[in-house]
């Protein structure tokens, strides 16, 4: 971190390519839901948005582990400590890879089984399994290029994973309607096509990503001092489970919890679970700023204690609030004012439209609290404390997000899922706030992690 720099300034700077980033992570999904809702019909759609949650929830531990190398990562790299940094990469590659081949097999094996588990609609159980499959006997590799982009950004550079994700995104983009309608030759795959036009382009990406960091001398780079590291370390791996554990089981739980919505949307038929997918696709660009600075107040804390100024860590704080209230209340505003026309996008049919419409407005504000509380939980987690905001969220989900949400939909309808959001996401800041507050604030938080 410069220290020569404003705090909000620095923060800013390496917020706008990871906020890029997941920009074009999502676009690629807008693609694809897009040109499945408009040119193969809203069925394809829903096909599609019925399978996330069960992805989301397999590939939960594996954000948990990223989570924590990225902590280790940025604190040995404060320190300069770079024959730690590999250590860290190479454990967690190992991991990933291990962890990535057995879900594959799972996911494989009982992909039609897990979405009629979660009541996916019958008209669209095959299609949605099909698309599952192509991306489970994916995952060791994709999961390694996930860990490879969260190793950098840990270093403080979070430019070089939004350069390499245009490659991804572009390449993704234009397969899309290629392999979806069969163009130039190309075998018309429908919505198999905008899987494997996913998986093709991020492959490549990964690839191409390798190389370059070969070719400047990256530390970071997969060498032969790299493959030296290539196991687990018995220390690294304790350190990665006691960081990165609390985060996974929060992201697990958040995933069944979502599974459990997606399971009241579907008992509305099919036509609910396409208005999801629509709703889904604008939230994750409202989404961007509050998860995009979670990770950077996080890294920013962790090279804060590494580097030992740890007077920076209110201040890291106060700049990721600011900003998310400024730069998520843009994007809130902007998706309001144009939200007709965006779902238009996703959804031709008019009852599922307006559907869509009405759950957009009823939760779309919320985002903003969503993002406060995860600054907060980031804050806290770059000291290496992760389980009590881990169990708050928890709380706030599961104590209040699905049954709330199931109340409502048996007494009002399903409005009655999305009014549960912003009630969660209210209980959430509530508590973490309060842990913050009077338990963290109070505790010797700025000791490197051992």
């Amino acid at each position: 971190m410069d220290n020569s720099k404003p705090v909000w300034r620095v923060l800013f700077v390496f917020l706008i390519p990871l906020m890029l980033s997941n920009a074009l992570q999502s676009i690629s999904g807008t693609v694809s839901s897009i040109m499945l809702g408009r040119f193969i019909g809203v069925n394809a759609l829903a096909a599609v948005s019925a399978f996330f949650p069960v992805f989301f929830f397999l590939i939960s531990f594996v954000i948990g582990l990223g989570s924590a190398s990225s902590v280790l990562i940025g604190q040995a790299y404060g320190a300069q400590n770079y024959e730690r940094v590999r250590a860290v990469m190479g454990t967690t590659l190992t991991s990933t890879f291990i962890l990535g081949s057995l879900l594959a097999i799972t996911g494989g094996i009982f992909a039609e089984d897990m979405l009629r588990l979660i009541g996916t609609p019958a008209n669209i159980l095959n299609d949605s399994a099909a698309y599952a499959r192509i991306f489970f006997y994916v995952l060791p590799i994709f999961f390694l290029y996930i860990s490879y982009t969260t190793f950098i950004r840990g270093t403080g550079d979070s430019k070089t994973p939004f350069y390499f994700l245009i490659i991804s995104t572009a390449l993704t983009v234009a397969l899309t309607p290629i392999l979806v309608l069969g163009l130039f030759g190309f075998p018309e795959l429908r919505i198999n096509g905008a899987a494997w036009s996913n998986v093709i382009g991020s492959l490549l990406t990964f690839l191409i990503f390798l190389i370059y960091l070969h070719r400047v001398d990256h530390p970071l780079r997969f060498d032969r001092k790299a493959l030296h590291h290539l196991k687990i370390d018995g220390e690294i791996f304790k350190l990665l489970i006691k960081i990165g554990i609390p985060t996974s089981v929060q992201m697990v739980l958040i995933s069944l919890a979502t599974i459990a919505v997606i399971s009241f949307v579907n008992h509305y038929g099919s036509l609910a679970t396409a208005a999801y997918g629509a709703v889904n696709q604008v939230a994750s660009y409202v989404m961007m700023p509050a998860m995009s600075l979670g990770m950077a107040v996080s890294i920013f804390g962790a090279q804060a204690i590494g580097a030992g100024l740890f007077e920076r860590l209110q201040k890291v704080l106060r700049a990721g609030i600011v900003l998310n209230y400024i730069i998520g209340g843009v994007l809130i505003t902007l998706a309001y004012l144009f939200s007709q026309t965006i779902l238009s996008l996703f959804i031709a049919e008019t009852q599922t439209l307006e559907l869509a419409h009405e759950l957009l407005r009823i939760t779309l504000w919320s985002y903003l609290i969503f993002g406060h509380a995860s600054v907060m939980s980031g804050i806290m987690r770059s000291s290496g404390t992760v389980f009590w905001p881990t169990a708050l969220s928890i709380i706030s989900i599961w104590g209040v997000e699905v049954p709330v949400a199931y109340i409502l939909s048996n007494r009002i309808g399903i409005e009655g899922i999305w009014y549960a959001y912003p009630i969660a996401f209210a209980v959430n800041l509530l508590l973490q706030f309060g842990y913050y507050q009077f338990f963290w604030k109070k505790k010797r938080h700025t000791q490197l992690i051992q």
